[in-house]
C-alpha cells in the first residue's frame, strides 16, 4: 500500500482527510497535537524543529502540508511566529521529508496578501513552486481554500474561523459580527463558502494527479456574514444574539472566487455546508 504523510493531520482539515484516506493508502501524520482521527504511524513533531524523519527508509508517494498557523487576526498582532511557521516550517518539510509529490494547503488571503498570515502563505507557495521547478524537481499542487466551513465528525480548531463561533454560539447564545459598515448589501464582509469534505476530496484527487500549479477551492458564490448566520440558525434549529464588532485587521470587504478548480466538486449545497 503506497505510503503517504500528512503535516497536520490533528488539525480540522486533517482530522476529515485522514478519515476519508483510511484504508486506502498507508498514513502516516505530523503534528505537535494526538491525532483524532484513525492513522497508520504519527509523529509527534513541531514542523519548526524537524530535522529529519526517523524511520522514513523510502520516499513518500506523496506528502499533504496542512500545519501552519491560521488565525488571521493574530497573525495581525503577532506577524513574527506566522512568518517563521508558515515560511519556515514549510521549507523544512519540503527539504527533511523525501517525497515524490508535494501537496500544499495554501489560502485564498495569499491572491490579495492583506494580513501577516496570507504573506506568509504566498511566500511559501513561492518556496514551493522554486523547490519542485527548479531545486529538487518533484510534481506538486499548491491549494488555496477560501472559508472552509462543515463538519463531518471533527470541530473546527480555527478560533477565528466563521465555523468555529456559529458553532461556539450555540453553546454561548452569542455571536458576532465583525464590522457592518463594509460596501456590500448588508454591511458585512462576502465571502466564498466550501465544506471540508469538498477540499478534502480535491487535495485527494492530487496525490494521484497533481497539476504542478495553483489550484483555488470555492464554489465561486459570495454570501455576506450576515446570511451565512441567518441560514445557520434556520437549518440547525437553533438561535443565539447576534452583535456586531469593530471591523477586524486584516478582514478584507470581498472575497469570491472568479474561476473554480476543475479539483472542485460542489458537493454540498449551501444548507449542508452549514449543517452540523
Amino acid at each position: 500500500m503506497k505510503k503517504i504523510l500528512i503535516t497536520g493531520c490533528s488539525g480540522y482539515i486533517g482530522s476529515h482527510l485522514c478519515k476519508l484516506l483510511e484504508g486506502k493508502y498507508e498514513v502516516h501524520g505530523l503534528d505537535i497535537n494526538e491525532p483524532i482521527a484513525p492513522i497508520d504511524k504519527f509523529f509527534q513533531i513541531d514542523i519548526n524543529r524537524l530535522f529529519t524523519l526517523s524511520e522514513q527508509n523510502e520516499p513518500y508517494h506523496a506528502v499533504i502540508h496542512l500545519a501552519a498557523l491560521v488565525n488571521v487576526g493574530e497573525s495581525e498582532k503577532r506577524p513574527i511566529p506566522y512568518y517563521i511557521t508558515n515560511l519556515n516550517g514549510t521549507m523544512n518539510v519540503i527539504n527533511k521529508v523525501t517525497a515524490n509529490n508535494f501537496i500544499f494547503s495554501s489560502t485564498g488571503a495569499a491572491q490579495d496578501c492583506v494580513s501577516a498570515y496570507g504573506v506568509s502563505k504566498r511566500a511559501a507557495e513561492d518556496v514551493i513552486r522554486e523547490f519542485c521547478t527548479n531545486h529538487h524537481p518533484m510534481p506538486y499542487t499548491i491549494f488555496r481554500f477560501y472559508n472552509v466551513i462543515g463538519s463531518d465528525g471533527f470541530y473546527p480548531t480555527n478560533p477565528d474561523g466563521l465555523m468555529y463561533n456559529l458553532m461556539k454560539a450555540g453553546e454561548t447564545g452569542e455571536f458576532t459580527v465583525f464590522g457592518n459598515d463594509y460596501d456590500t448589501k448588508d454591511g458585512t464582509c462576502v465571502r466564498d463558502y466550501v465544506h471540508v469534505n469538498e477540499v478534502c476530496g480535491s487535495l485527494i484527487q492530487a496525490i494521484e494527479n497533481p497539476s504542478n500549479s495553483i489550484e483555488c477551492l470555492g464554489h465561486g458564490v459570495g454570501r455576506t456574514v450576515t446570511e451565512i448566520v441567518t441560514m445557520f440558525k434556520a437549518v440547525n434549529n437553533i438561535e443565539f444574539d447576534v452583535k456586531v464588532g469593530p471591523r477586524r485587521k486584516g478582514d478584507i470587504e470581498s472575497s469570491v472566487l472568479e474561476e473554480v478548480s476543475p479539483y472542485m466538486k460542489n458537493l454540498y449545497t449551501i444548507e449542508e455546508l452549514l449543517k452540523v
